[in-house]
């Protein structure tokens, strides 16, 4: 856990016929990863590509399936791990199965969709036939007129609308025999439609339409609303005009007979016919309900076996195969303590197999750096995202996920805290973690992080609880625990010099602990004294407080990560950077800000006055820059001295950083130039970097170290900000909402206190715990990435990823 596992590389013979099952037992296992043996072949090249495209194939078909299910609304039964493995001859009963299956949905599936268009334009007919008796009617009416209508005489009705238009070409001498076409179209394409014929045609014909209300039509087209329409024209050439422009137009043109009879006999035969396919539609999707719910009772079951067998001809095409075509040799990275797991899973794996010779396992040494590993349980998996997240650390490097799991919920707590919020986080994580299994079957990538996450908002929400305690603060209010360090009884006379006439001559009064009895000496028990919510001074004293509180965690956060790099250090034998740059980093961050740890302590534990006591960070800065003033106020005596010696003692630090360590390069170099001057062959293992590159290199490091300290130390100056932050935004919410709600009168007012409480409850938790808290862990996500991970942590190795069925 604080270091990742010892690997070693192991080489298997194992026997053709029982690899399926071998390699189906280390996928259970889930502690093998396969190396590549066959590096330079193209994918098309493998030996068992066409089994591998074979199993993408029905993977797509049971995605097929899948969709067909959940689209029927089916219930699908909970997957069933099977220990097992399916050999070849399974794998491919299988596939003629679902391949069989697939035919048949898609013929079920084509045959509904001719039954359902067939079914469709049976309604439109029949809606057609419905409003195309008053089409026919004003039609004939028309037609008795000497003339047409005009188009400045259009009328207007509910649901219909008539558009006459002035036909020079009939006869005014008596009634003229009109051709029609009559259809259904689109309610959007209408306009259009309309305005084409018009500029084509213009007075030459009657055109007739109304929406269709039918809501059976309606619903199996989805909701599209459209018109039924009725054309009456003269003349076979433009009737094929007009049919051309309909057929442009995507409008649906059917037969209606010209009289009354006729169209009541057409709608008797077009009912029976809707009524002949509703009952096959029905049958139809009873039928296609009952091959998928068939299916669903196995689909998980498919889907596993699919997978686990892709995943062993993936494995296999990493593998070689002897010239016999009877033995398999692989090889694989695995825990130095799992070899006897191992062994015991390809044992089990030939016993399976039928086959009585075991597999052997050959542990082979080489110089490739084998993958980091580090065990996570459900606990520590979120962490350990975090840490890999910024970069996967090196073989056998220093794990810093263990040590997250406290630093990094205690600095977001540090920005957060709030008593009140963070119940509501601790909340939302219990909550989650009782939901787990429920919320783990939602597809939603948020879903997926608030689950993966869910043990590190528990963590954030009890610090930030326990912070809120240390602050006093609890949706913007204060508490108290226990009784209070301050007295106000001691200021007023004979002891004090406080009266009533005080009390009503000025707006601010000023506890004096100097007068016996006001202060009683001993600090407040448990976090900030509830006094200060009240002061005048209070963001005043707050500042200092959070300002001096940063610093000291930021100056021990990276103190701690120096002390991680000297145990890395120690564990690969290098006694050379302990020396040359472990003791001079930690001499120069002592010398300097070590010191400002102490300036910090040494004066809360010194009685002074306020207007007297010389400010921390003119003291620093002086002493940097030596600047010392006879008037100057000191801490204690010696300061002038310890603090001169101090800057000393961190500047020659540089040069041991900058120069030593490449001196003592170039003086082994010069070392093995010499032996091979004299013929030693270990003269021949001289390096190929230049020197240039290395003192390059150092004073890169150097450089960034001198730096990194100040600039790191001000990073941390963000839990102050936040801190701060965080309080006045719960504060302004306070005041500007519930103060001056609080006291309004019963009746109405109770309505506008619910009103804005629940305007305060959204505001919170909107503002204060999503965006606050979403600010809060970005800024300790980068404490830990660039100014804790940076003292000790490379983070340039590879993950172990090993064959597990459990991921698929």
């Amino acid at each position: 856990m604080f270091r990742g596992e010892e690997m070693c590389l192991v080489q298997l013979f194992f026997q053709t016929e029982s690899a399926h099952t071998c390699i189906n037992e280390l996928g259970l296992l889930g502690l093998v990863q396969f190396r590549d043996l066959n590096p330079g072949a193209a994918a098309f090249q493998r030996r068992f590509v066409k089994e591998v495209r074979k199993c993408e194939e029905m993977e797509r078909i049971l995605r097929f399936l899948e969709a067909e299910i959940t689209r029927s609304n089916i219930p699908v039964s909970a997957a069933v791990d099977s220990m097992g493995v399916s050999c070849p001859r399974e794998l491919l009963e299988l596939e003629c199965k679902i391949k069989k299956l697939e035919e048949e949905l898609k013929e079920i599936n084509g045959n509904h969709d001719v039954l359902k268009r067939n079914f469709i334009e049976l309604l439109e007919i029949r809606s057609l036939l419905k409003v195309s008796t008053d089409f026919f009617e004003e039609a004939e009416s028309q037609l008795s007129c000497s003339e047409l209508p005009s188009e400045d005489s259009v009328s207007i009705a509910a649901s219909s609308r008539t558009l006459g238009r002035r036909n020079s070409s009939i006869s005014t001498n008596g009634p003229q025999k009109l051709a029609f076409i009559a259809g259904v179209i689109k309610q959007d394409r209408f306009p259009a439609f309309e305005k084409v014929l018009w500029r084509l045609f213009h007075e030459n014909f009657i055109l007739r339409h109304a929406e269709i209300q039918d809501a059976e039509q309606q619903t199996e087209d989805r909701r599209m609303k459209k018109d039924a329409f009725v054309i009456f024209v003269q003349g076979d050439q433009v009737q094929g005009k007009i049919k051309k422009i309909c057929n442009g137009f995507r409008a649906n043109l059917y037969p209606c007979p010209n009289n009354l009879h006729a169209r009541e006999e057409m709608r008797m035969n077009v009912h029976t016919r809707i009524e002949d396919l509703r009952m096959v539609l029905r049958r139809t999707e009873e039928f296609k309900v009952t091959v998928l719910t068939k299916a669903a009772a196995t689909i998980h079951q498919w889907v596993t076996k699919v997978k686990k067998m892709k995943a062993i001809y993936y494995t296999l095409n990493l593998c070689n195969i002897d010239i016999t075509q009877k033995l398999i040799v692989a090889e694989i990275w695995c825990p130095v303590s799992d070899l006897n797991s191992v062994q015991n899973a390809l044992i089990k794996g030939s016993e399976q197999s039928g086959y009585t010779v075991s597999p052997v396992l050959n542990r082979i040494q080489t110089q490739q750096i084998p993958p980091t590993f580090n065990r996570t349980n459900e606990f520590t998996k979120g962490f350990q995202t975090i840490v890999d997240a910024y970069g996967v650390s090196n073989y056998r490097e220093i794990n810093p996920a263990p040590y997250t799991i406290i630093t990094f919920p205690f600095l977001f707590a540090v920005m957060f805290g709030d008593c009140g919020h963070g119940l509501i986080l601790t909340l939302l994580a219990i909550w989650v973690i009782k939901q787990q299994e429920q919320l783990s079957r939602w597809k939603s990538e948020f879903v997926d992080v608030l689950v993966g996450g869910r043990f590190i908002i528990l963590l954030m929400g009890l610090f930030s609880i326990y912070t809120g305690l240390i602050y006093n603060d609890c949706f913007s209010k204060s508490f108290s625990i226990c009784r209070s360090s301050w007295r106000v009884r001691h200021m007023f006379q004979p002891s004090g010099p406080w009266s009533n006439k005080t009390l009503h001559a000025f707006g601010h009064l000023h506890l004096d602990p100097e007068i016996p009895g006001v202060y009683s000496g001993s600090p407040y028990m448990f976090g900030i004294d509830p006094v200060w919510n009240i002061a005048s001074n209070k963001l005043s004293f707050l500042n200092s407080y959070k300002m001096k509180m940063s610093v000291i965690l930021g100056v021990s956060h990276m103190l701690f990560g120096m002390a991680l790099s000297l145990v890395n250090y120690m564990h690969f034998r290098n006694f050379q950077n302990v020396l040359l740059r472990f003791v001079p980093e930690l001499v120069f961050m002592l010398s300097l800000f070590g010191y400002l740890l102490f300036l910090i302590f040494f004066k809360w534990t010194v009685r002074l006055r306020s207007e007297t006591a010389p400010s921390i960070l003119l003291i620093f800065i002086n002493m940097m820059l030596f600047s010392y003033q006879t008037d100057d106020k000191f801490l204690y005596s010696g300061q002038k001295a310890l603090q001169m010696f101090l800057v000393l003692q961190a500047l020659l630090m540089v040069p041991v950083m900058l120069l030593i360590k490449p001196l003592l390069i170039y003086r082994h170099r010069v070392q093995l130039q010499q032996q091979a001057a004299t013929g030693n062959k270990m003269g021949n293992q001289i390096d190929e970097v230049s020197m240039g590159d290395i003192f390059a290199y150092q004073a890169i490091h150097t450089i960034e170290h001198c730096l990194g300290c100040i600039s790191n130390t001000a990073s941390y100056l963000r839990l102050w900000a936040l801190s701060l932050a965080h309080a006045e935004l719960s504060e302004v919410l306070w005041r500007m909402l519930l103060r001056g709600t609080l006291g309004c009168h019963p009746g109405l007012g109770s309505l506008l206190l619910a009103l804005v409480f629940s305007c305060f409850a959204l505001l919170t938790f909107a503002v204060l715990i999503v965006m606050e808290g979403l600010s809060a862990f970005l800024h300790a996500l980068r404490l830990h990435w660039i100014e804790f991970q940076n003292k000790f942590y490379q983070g340039a190795g590879f993950k172990f990823t090993p064959l597990s069925f459990t991921s698929l």
